[in-house]
């Protein structure tokens, strides 16, 4: 009898690629768990690290939709809080600004400031009798309170703070004896103008000095001394002038630090401001 053929056994072995029956996807798991955590802590940190007005302002670089309503964000409810068009939350312009460039004591007062239509009016006037002071003074209207060789040395703007006339040393005429605070005479000059000036209206005054900046080398900077000293003594001029002292409500020495020239040792920083104040001021 012939001998039988053993059976062909044929066996099919399945491959899964990724090395088990769960794959790669517990590392795409993993790496979002990570990356939360991460999140989680950095949050953390910056609630502990971030002031409250820090945190707004966080919060508003992820959410700079502007809500349509216009007061929006300044409601009185448990949720609210400063309204977007108030100054001290956007640009200085717009809508919500009652000023381009305003001062520390007027921020925060846009279109909900309790007395917006006041302020209003009053800055308007103030800004018209500034206007009038100014083109007297500088002669753009017709006949100038100051001749020729004073306007020289003397600058006038309107700001938010008020009319400032500013008044400062020429090359070849400086306003004081050379590193003094004894004043020539053209400063006597400036300064008597300015009281007949200032006299036209009752509004309170302020006086700033400045002086340019001396080498680093001195053992002694007088820079402090020599612009306290110098607006010192134009506040005393003006009162002998006949300005009433009760209308000076500041006298500051700014030293070095608010220079007028890009040189720090020119004579053009050495300067005085009077600043006609408005009358919230």
């Amino acid at each position: 009898m012939a001998e039988e053929l053993a059976p062909i056994i044929i066996k099919k072995k399945k491959v899964i690629a990724g090395g088990g029956h769960h794959g790669g996807a517990w590392k795409v798991a993993y790496a979002d768990f990570v990356t939360a955590m991460m999140a989680f802590f950095l949050l953390m940190w910056l609630l502990n690290a971030t002031t409250e007005k820090q945190r707004k302002g966080i919060a508003d670089y992820f959410s700079p939709t502007i809500p349509v309503n216009r007061i929006s964000g300044g409601g009185d409810g448990a949720f609210g809080g400063d309204s977007v068009f108030s100054e001290d939350e956007i640009a200085q312009s717009g809508t919500g600004a009652s000023m381009k460039v305003p001062t520390e004591g007027r921020q925060a007062r846009g279109q909900n400031g309790t007395e917006e239509a006041d302020d209003a009016e009053e800055s308007g006037e103030f800004d018209q009798m500034a206007r009038e002071i100014e083109e007297a003074l500088m002669g753009r209207g017709g006949e100038s309170m100051v001749s020729d060789q004073l306007a020289r040395h003397i600058l006038t703007r309107v700001t938010d703070e008020g009319l400032i006339v500013e008044f400062f040393d020429l090359d070849d005429e400086p306003l004081f004896a050379a590193e003094s605070s004894t004043p020539e005479p053209v400063l006597s000059d400036i300064v008597d103008m300015l009281t007949r000036v200032f006299g036209l209206v009752d509004n309170e005054v302020a006086l700033n000095g400045f002086t340019r900046a001396y080498p680093e080398m001195l053992r002694e900077n007088p820079v402090w001394d020599l612009s306290t000293e110098r607006v010192q003594v134009v506040r005393k001029m003006l009162q002998e002038s006949g300005l009433n002292k009760a209308r000076i409500q500041r006298v500051t020495g700014y030293a070095d630090r608010k220079p007028a020239s890009p040189l720090p040792m020119s004579v053009r920083n050495n300067r005085l401001e009077l600043i006609l104040l408005r009358a919230d001021r």
